[in-house]
């Protein structure tokens, strides 16, 4: 009996000893496999990563170049606000001289309109018309003799607060633009005076855009992710949510 057993125990031993390489030898090409395929996906998402990378690299430099054409274009419309201001200010100060005639601040008047105005048609282009429209009234009477040059100049300094007011608000307002030769009413969302993007009744969206360096047009966008910022734009105005991140399209690229 007990030899019958040492038999059974030498024969497992041996069936054990006889299949235990290939179960090694299974076990080590599976794990090789495996490894293989770690390694490819690992040099795949390394691939990704360095994608990633590249783009986001791409994307900050455009971003920067943006921020920096945005700058340009704040400091642009700051400076145009801070001379009207300067001249509007000698004009007060030139029409509390005593000694000095109204014939005599009447030039004066007369070429601080005729740049404020040129200021305005190369401006931002939001209600151009009744802007000038405004000015030349003003210069009419004055050419006219139909108003005091003395009272002219605090109408003229109206005028110059309401510039001031347009470069800081944020609103929804409605305007008549000219759309691919077109008039067409429009919602505008104007932002300071430096972004102006619109919507019109029949869907379709877009932006004042500079054309080199003293005019705008207003053109159309054509992805669909842009007419979302800009619907995005609007309802957040609606809602009078006035701060915030806004991811818009870029009106500083020229044409």
């Amino acid at each position: 009996m007990k030899l019958f057993e040492s038999l059974v125990a030498l024969a497992g031993l041996l069936v054990i000893t006889m299949y235990a390489p290939k179960v090694t030898a299974d076990n080590l090409d599976n794990l090789a496999k495996s490894l293989a395929k770690i390694r490819s996906e690992v040099e795949e998402l390394q691939s990704q990563l360095d994608l990633e990378k590249e783009n986001h690299s791409s994307r900050i430099a455009a971003l920067s170049s943006q921020l920096a054409d945005l700058s340009v274009e704040e400091r642009r419309q700051k400076v145009s606000i801070e001379k009207l201001q300067q001249s509007i200010e000698q004009l007060v100060a030139n029409s509390k001289e005593a000694e000095r005639s109204g014939e005599n601040l009447k030039p004066e008047l007369l070429d601080f309109l005729s740049e404020y105005k040129r200021q305005v048609q190369n401006g931002l282009p939001f209600r151009v018309e009744d802007r000038i429209k405004a000015i030349e009234e003003l210069e009419s009477n004055v050419a006219g003799k139909l108003i005091d040059p003395k009272k002219a100049v605090n109408h003229a300094w109206s005028l110059i607060e309401d510039e001031i007011r347009l470069s800081k608000e944020n609103g929804i307002y409605q305007q008549t633009i000219s759309l691919n030769e077109e008039k067409v009413l429009a919602d505008i969302a104007k932002l300071g005076t430096v972004f102006l993007y619109f919507q019109t009744r029949d869907n379709r969206a877009g932006m004042a855009q500079r054309v080199g360096d003293s005019s705008w047009k207003f053109v159309l966008v054509d992805s669909s992710k842009d007419k979302e910022h800009i619907a995005k734009l609007f309802d957040s105005l609606k809602k009078q949510i006035r701060q915030g991140y806004f991811e818009l399209p870029n009106p500083m690229k020229k044409l």
